[in-house]
């Protein structure tokens, strides 16, 4: 058995599980659930329709790398998106079977585990994946917390320089998973300096980067900041993206890795191994939803319009914003005498909403766990769902 495993924590929902087990449900309430971030909005029907359209490829194996057509849609979709040249289909586009899979994989191809030291920097509260993936690479994290003191952008200039000569990889998120932060261009100005200076390889997760308030201001990429920055070649960037929350898809499995060619291709050796490749069909469906925006933008009306409705309801009773981007409030619980865990808890117990406490997303580091007194509230259900989830939620709090 590989030793690392007994290194691995338990996911975050598993500790969600453990914590409310045993609760009998509250007579008449039926369950709320605000704890997960699973897009709950209806599939587009073309895109089913696309689905079972391409149903007449699963004749025949498909390769690793994907069709030319998907990753052409898919090159072309990054330029219309993010304002820059049109990669290459052929060197700097790979599909992948959704962001998660691959931000783990992507780690097994990077890191050198043999090398004494080999550190790996990971925002702190992250998405679980990353520690996992670095842990099984052998490897260790090194965590950059995130705190409301700084907005939540991650202070690189926090982890001192002897730390970074050891880094052999950086993960972000930008949209960031809990905070909603969005990577601004000073920051990806000053991780690309650190990136060469001690050549280490980014992997940006943005998965979250379609769900976001004024249409005419998107999150900034990574790949439009470094072309903003003149890196046109991308050196030691892969951008990791997914159609799970801009089209409604998750349970396509479904996205793109795109940038340096150099690490495409060490990545599509990797998986020409791992048995990484899409169903034909899934191929087929992920071309007609990369090649449509209207049905984005509809979706990011509804949830423009949950949140300008929701936020201040539940801004009355913890502390919270409206964020850069993505589908989450990052809520405190500081004002009240209870911890996050005893907060959903107890919530659960009385009035069967389910959130995430924020201390089940981070590490102690710097000696405090960042996610520590915060909830991370997924207004994923519909608006009506919402709507009654922050009436219990105020209820809930007016006891307190």
């Amino acid at each position: 058995m590989n030793p690392q495993l007994a290194r691995l924590h338990p996911y975050p929902f598993e500790k969600l599980r453990q914590l409310v087990a045993g609760l009998d449900a509250p007579p008449g309430l039926t369950p709320i659930k605000l704890s997960i971030g699973e897009p709950q909005h209806e599939t587009p029907a073309f895109i089913k329709r696309a689905l079972a359209e391409g149903l007449a490829g699963l004749a025949s194996y498909p390769t690793t790398q994907g069709s030319i057509a998907l990753r052409s849609a898919i090159a072309a979709w990054i330029a219309r998106r993010y304002g820059v040249p049109v990669p290459d289909a052929e060197t700097q586009v790979l599909p992948i079977n959704g962001s998660r899979e691959a931000l783990f994989a992507f780690a097994q191809t990077v890191i050198d585990g043999s090398r004494p030291g080999a550190l790996v920097a990971c925002p702190n509260p992250f998405y679980q994946i990353y520690e996992g993936s670095v842990i099984l690479a052998g490897a260790t994290p090194v965590f950059v917390n995130t705190l409301p003191g700084n907005d939540f952008a991650m202070d690189f200039a926090a982890l001192p320089e002897d730390a970074w000569r050891r880094v052999q990889m950086a993960y972000v998120c930008s949209p960031g998973n809990p905070t909603g932060k969005v990577l601004d261009l000073p920051a990806w100005e000053k991780l690309f300096a650190l990136s060469d200076r001690h050549d280490f390889v980014i992997a940006s997760d943005e998965c979250y980067s379609e769900i976001f308030f004024d249409e005419a201001k998107a999150p900034l990429g990574a790949l439009e900041a470094a072309q903003r920055l003149g890196r046109s070649d991308y050196r030691n960037l892969l951008v990791f993206s997914s159609l799970s929350k801009r089209s409604n898809v998750p349970g396509l499995r479904s996205g793109f890795v795109a940038g340096d060619r150099a690490l495409i291709k060490q990545f599509l050796l990797y998986r020409t191994y791992q048995g990484g490749a899409m169903s034909p069909a899934v191929q087929t469906a992920s071309i007609a939803a990369w090649n449509d925006e209207a049905h984005v933008v509809d979706n990011r009306r509804l949830y423009r319009e949950k949140f300008a409705e929701i936020t201040p309801l539940i801004a009355r009773h913890l502390d919270t914003s409206r964020p850069d981007a993505g589908f989450y409030l990052w809520a405190s619980v500081a004002r009240y005498a209870i911890s996050d865990t005893e907060f959903a808890r107890e919530l659960q117990r009385q009035y069967n909403v389910a959130v995430l406490p924020g201390s089940f997303l981070a590490r102690e580091s710097d000696g405090i766990n960042p996610g520590a007194g915060f909830l991370r509230i997924a207004l994923v259900p519909d608006i009506a769902e919402c709507r009654e989830a922050a009436r219990r939620i105020a209820d809930f709090c007016s006891k307190l």
